[in-house]
């Protein structure tokens, strides 16, 4: 069937609204409206009332309640209704009269006494979005306006104030208007010829680097005649830490944290060396990074000030950790690694007690400073954790998981250059085949984990990790004592 709808937008302040009914259905109806004008005039009818209503009635001088049965009259005056009781036989009644009158009508949950619909509605700042399906599925429409209410940037009103402030300044005729607006806008589109060499730009900066990198440690071990047989020295550890780094940049890149934890862990188990685990996780990190920042940067998913608050801090942050981590790696392991076993336990726990958590409020980011500081380093000394701290902390402070993971993945990419030039400073490249292993799975998880960013369930998947790295730092623990 055809939808012949025909959506428009009411200047609200100056219409009166009817609300007959003062259950859950009418308070809905009631909030709607005020939430898009605060101003607009109601009145509702009903017998009884919800209490929220006295909550509302203290805050709103425009919102007026009439504790009694409904009366013709209470149409007098009125421009539109909305019909939100229970007894069917009433409602159309209600719908006659006010028909009668030449009022509009919308009835809940009975479209056959709809003269018009509320839909869905995404705001954000001056834009809105109002979905309708024709009365068939407010569930979907629902679904669509939460899908888009994520999708679309917070920042997307002041674009529309900078528009209208560049359309302002256009002297010309129509047409230079549109020609020039079109130019203006034409970046919002990626033309399709065009994504094969985004693709190939995400990757060609960090591909080039680790091609250089590998030829630098290659030569190191093999002739040229001994490159045709270089997979012949490669130790069966490899191909699992190319598991590893795979599974871990899907976690890293999907929700913005986890690669170190997830690494760091399965490594441990392995028996891998602390330095050597830090130092390849954040060599390998260091191109993974690369990639899924430079992605989520394509897609828009970055805050500058923020990237720049985390990035300064974060570097001298990792720089500190690497040193304290090569010292005590080194010459007190059998204390220190079941000290970062049980680093990486309060770590997945507080990642769970995150995706537990029911109501998060916005609130004021304060001193990201020392928030990217104190990640970098304990990142660093643990071979993971950037993430689990920084990621969290800005989530719990209600900020958009796109715009968290995004600047998160792409600071992570310098917190991780600093750490790994501290290491191969140090350490050299003996861990030459861990790092192998973890980039190469890392460098081809990016791009996905990035497309994934923000599109899983959030909560099971913080649930899930959290409860395979508690396991295995668990078991290491055991091991120790």
């Amino acid at each position: 069937m055809e939808n012949t709808l025909f959506p428009i937008f009411l200047k609200t302040h100056h219409l009166n609204f009817l609300i007959i009914g003062g259950g859950n259905v009418g308070l809905e109806k009631t909030k709607t409206l005020l939430k898009q004008n605060h101003l607009a005039k109601i009145t509702v009818v009903s017998s009884e009332f919800k209490d929220e209503f006295k909550t509302l009635i203290k805050q709103y001088s425009n919102l007026k309640l009439t504790e009694r049965e409904f009366n013709e009259t209470d149409l007098d005056g009125k421009d539109l209704v909305v019909i939100a009781t229970n007894n069917s036989f009433l409602n159309q009644q209600i719908k006659q009269l006010a028909n009668t009158k030449k009022l509009l009508v919308n009835a809940a949950d009975q479209p056959d006494l709809c003269d018009f619909y509320l839909g869905s509605i995404v705001n954000k700042g001056q834009l809105k979005i109002a979905i309708s399906t024709n009365g068939k599925s407010p569930v979907l429409a629902r679904r669509l306006r939460e899908y888009l209410e994520k999708e679309i940037p917070e920042n997307i009103s002041q674009s529309i104030d900078n528009l209208n402030l560049f359309r302002s300044g256009l002297k010309k005729g129509l047409s230079h208007r549109v020609d020039q607006l079109n130019k203006v806008t034409s970046v919002l589109v990626e033309p399709k010829e065009n994504k094969s060499f985004l693709a190939f730009k995400m990757l060609y900066i960090p591909g080039l680097v680790l091609f250089f990198l590998l030829g630098y440690i290659a030569s190191d071990y093999f002739s040229v005649s001994e490159l045709t047989g270089v997979f012949s020295y490669l130790p069966s550890e490899f191909y699992y830490v190319l598991v590893i780094g795979f599974i871990a940049q899907i976690v890293d890149g999907a929700l913005g944290l986890g690669y170190g934890m997830t690494s760091a862990s399965a490594m441990m188990a392995m028996g891998v060396s602390l330095p050597a685990i830090s130092g390849s996780n954040h060599t390998a990190e260091m191109f993974s990074s690369a990639v899924s920042g430079y992605t989520h940067y394509r897609f828009k998913n970055v805050n500058k000030k923020l990237l720049f608050w985390l990035s300064v801090p974060g570097v001298v942050g990792a720089v500190l950790g690497s040193l304290f981590v090569i010292y005590i790696g080194s010459e007190y392991e059998y204390i220190a690694y079941p000290f970062v076993a049980l680093y990486l336990m309060i770590i997945a726990i507080r990642l769970i007690a995150l995706a537990l958590r029911s109501n998060i409020v916005k609130k004021k980011i304060k001193y990201v400073g020392i928030l990217g500081l104190s990640g970098g380093f304990f990142d660093a000394f643990g071979g993971g954790g950037w993430g689990p701290i920084v990621t969290s902390t800005l989530l719990t402070k209600g900020r958009p998981t796109r715009y968290v993971v995004g600047t998160v993945s792409l600071a992570e990419f310098f917190v991780t250059f600093a750490a790994s030039m501290v290491f191969f400073s140090k350490l050299g490249f003996g861990y030459w085949y861990i790092f192998l292993g973890l980039a190469l799975g890392g460098v081809i998880a990016a791009p996905l984990g990035a497309k994934l960013a923000g599109r899983l369930p959030k909560r099971l998947s913080y649930v899930f990790v959290g409860i395979l790295v508690f396991i295995a730092s668990l078991r290491i623990i055991i091991k120790f004592i």
